[in-house]
């Protein structure tokens, strides 16, 4: 039954543009093909009742929340009802208990939560070496360093061409030492010829038809079959070639594309079973491939960025985006419901390429005056004259985003080839992420201890607002911040809710403001429009250039109006010492009525006489 005022959310990522599910047809099921913009697969929906459902059915399945007074969920396949209603006070709780069913949520290495620099494609290791420089030259923060596909000599071969890449491993050295990371992508997809694929069909590990024939599917280098990480032999296989193959040569993480599998598994089969009927899972037996031979064979923590997910993938040391979408203001637009709509399934780790993917023609932009200059980025950008200004505003968005990413098919895709007018502001929020490190790393341990997403749809945080209750164009990102990213082209200012039960900061000019109402708010082109919760405790960190530096807290910055808690976590930020208890915590607290900041645990500074401690407005 379902009542007039319940509301659905959750089910993993549908990029239609809307957060609340009531009153939808969702097609349950990994398309990269779909209509509006890839979409993926979690069968676990949330109500704002007071509970979720982890529908236990890997088959297509389509969930109808609020059709005629009644909710719907229908499997293509299957011998058996099976379902967990989680109930909670708080929507917190219900988190807990998808928790407590799929697997928590490991921490990340902690360049994960810094800036991933990635462009379709860094061709040769001279290039990737040159954007490293030119970040390292500029001062600019960075963490991550990416090499896309087609580094390879045959797609299958799980190589490296020496042609363009003559040492990865001196590559690799060069780039720790700068304080860099590095990830490569890695596809399960072998083609004939390659050197294992004829391996691979001896030994029955390619996913295949009734008649023991693999499964074709895009010509990625010439068609090709997905290796069938379902069975473990093959899992293991793929995990120590790649292993040997790549990290070995000193790359710290892996992109593991391809993810559904591209190839669609209806009437092929799986060492599991028939794909009809378990359509959905391979993401999770294809990153727990990996994930578990990182965690049994490599020093340092897991960290894959997957195209993909299914119940439980969180658990395998996963980050996920929103696949090939366009470089459009309609995509911008659409995802910022459809990340919210993703977290709140119980995966936390999200991102989009920021700027989109791919080009469109130019008559997909519109013809209005850009507020940015584009003439000396017009060699970059294809002629799209409004593409810094795009660009700008998704990447003000991208560094309140859990994963800060970006990626595209632009010939330069570093902040500073968007021209001189871009620049700047591209560089006050790249520093700004890392000013909010010591905040963002303790939300990571927030999410690993409770479940829940910190990058929050409006109805987990106010649940007794009802003006919040489809609002997807607005978030919280962790306790203290209410983001509303700017998403129409020529906008200089935009309309944002405030919900209620709180008063709330304008970040830029500490203005308080009465929550439970509907302000207009000023956004030129440098300025996302955010907020701060009063109560809110924000330790903010000393400007480092990666995270691989010791970064103090330089302040810790209270928003009075309400009492406030916050738990400020750190660690090595790269092992899984943390798991034993080799961590760094400090419970702070800000009593309102006495004006006065406590903190006990692990104390990063000397205290709040030590001339850390800013009350904003006094």
């Amino acid at each position: 039954v379902s009542p007039d005022d319940e509301h659905y959310y959750g089910l993993g990522q549908n990029q239609e543009g809307f957060l609340d599910h009531r009153g939808r047809r969702i097609e349950c099921w990994h398309n990269y093909t779909a209509t509006a913009a890839p979409s993926m697969c979690v069968p676990f929906l949330v109500t704002n009742r007071g509970y979720g459902v982890v529908w236990d059915n890997p088959s297509k399945t389509v969930i109808e929340p609020g059709f005629n007074e009644e909710t719907r969920w229908t499997s293509e396949v299957g011998d058996r009802v099976s379902f967990f209603v989680i109930a909670g006070d708080t929507t917190d709780e219900i988190y807990a208990g998808y928790r407590q069913l799929t697997g928590a949520t490991p921490m990340l290495p902690k360049a994960a939560y810094g800036f991933i620099q990635c462009k379709q494609r860094y061709s040769s290791q001279d290039e990737v070496l040159a954007v490293a420089k030119g970040y390292r030259d500029r001062h600019l923060p960075i963490d991550v360093v990416v090499v896309d596909w087609f580094y390879w000599t045959k797609m299958g071969q799980i190589d490296v061409d020496p042609a363009k890449w003559p040492d990865p491993a001196a590559m690799n050295r060069q780039l720790h030492d700068m304080g860099f990371q590095t990830m490569i992508s890695v596809w399960p997809r072998f083609v004939p010829e390659s050197r294992y694929y004829d391996f691979l069909l001896k030994k029955g590990w390619l996913m295949h038809l009734a008649d023991g024939r693999p499964t074709n599917g895009l010509p990625y280098d010439r068609a090709g079959s997905d290796i069938d990480t379902t069975n473990p032999e093959a899992a293991r296989w793929y995990w120590e070639t790649v292993r040997d193959n790549i990290l070995s040569k000193g790359f710290d993480s892996l992109w593991s594309d391809e993810t559904e599998p591209d190839l669609p598994p209806n009437g092929s089969y799986f060492y599991v079973g028939p794909g009809t009927r378990y359509f959905n899972v391979y993401p999770l037996f294809h990153t727990a491939a990996l994930y578990e031979g990182f965690r049994r064979d490599v020093k340092h923590r897991a960290l894959i960025l997957s195209r993909d997910a299914y119940l439980g993938a969180q658990r395998n040391g996963t980050m996920f985006w929103s696949s090939d979408i366009y470089p459009t203001w309609d995509t911008l637009k659409r995802q910022v419901p459809t990340g919210l709509g993703f977290t709140a399934s119980g995966l936390a780790y999200w991102s989009n390429d920021i700027g989109g993917w791919q080009y469109l023609p130019a008559e997909h932009h519109p013809a209005r005056a850009p507020l940015l200059d584009p003439s000396d980025a017009r060699d970059n950008i294809g002629g799209y004259d409004d593409y810094p200004e795009l660009y700008t505003r998704w990447f003000e968005y991208g560094a309140f985003l859990p994963i800060f990413r970006t990626h595209g098919s632009r010939l330069y895709n570093e902040v500073w080839t968007y021209g001189k007018a871009a620049e700047p502001i591209l560089e006050k929020y790249l520093k700004l992420r890392y000013q909010l490190m010591p905040y963002i790393y303790s939300l990571g341990y927030r999410t690993n201890q409770s479940g829940a997403p910190y990058m929050r749809a409006l109805f987990m945080d106010f649940p007794d607002d009802p003006n919040v209750a489809g609002l997807g164009d607005e978030y919280m990102f962790g306790p203290a911040f209410l983001v509303a990213p700017v998403t129409e082209q020529g906008a200089t200012s935009r309309s944002v809710y405030l919900p209620a039960g709180a008063d709330w900061y304008n970040y830029w000019t500490n203005q308080r403001i009465r929550g439970g109402q509907t302000i207009k708010v000023d956004a030129p082109i440098d300025t996302l429009p955010l907020f701060v919760r009063a109560g809110s405790i924000l330790p903010l960190g000393e400007p480092v250039q990666s995270t691989s530096e010791t970064q103090k807290i330089a302040r810790v910055r209270v928003y009075p109006g309400a009492d406030g808690d916050f738990t400020l976590y750190d660690d090595d930020g790269k092992t899984y010492a943390y798991e034993s208890g080799d961590r760094r915590i400090t419970r702070l607290h800000w009593n309102d009525g006495a004006g006065r900041l406590s903190h006990e645990g692990s104390q990063p500074w000397t205290g709040p006489d030590a001339g850390i401690l800013e009350i904003v407005g006094r």
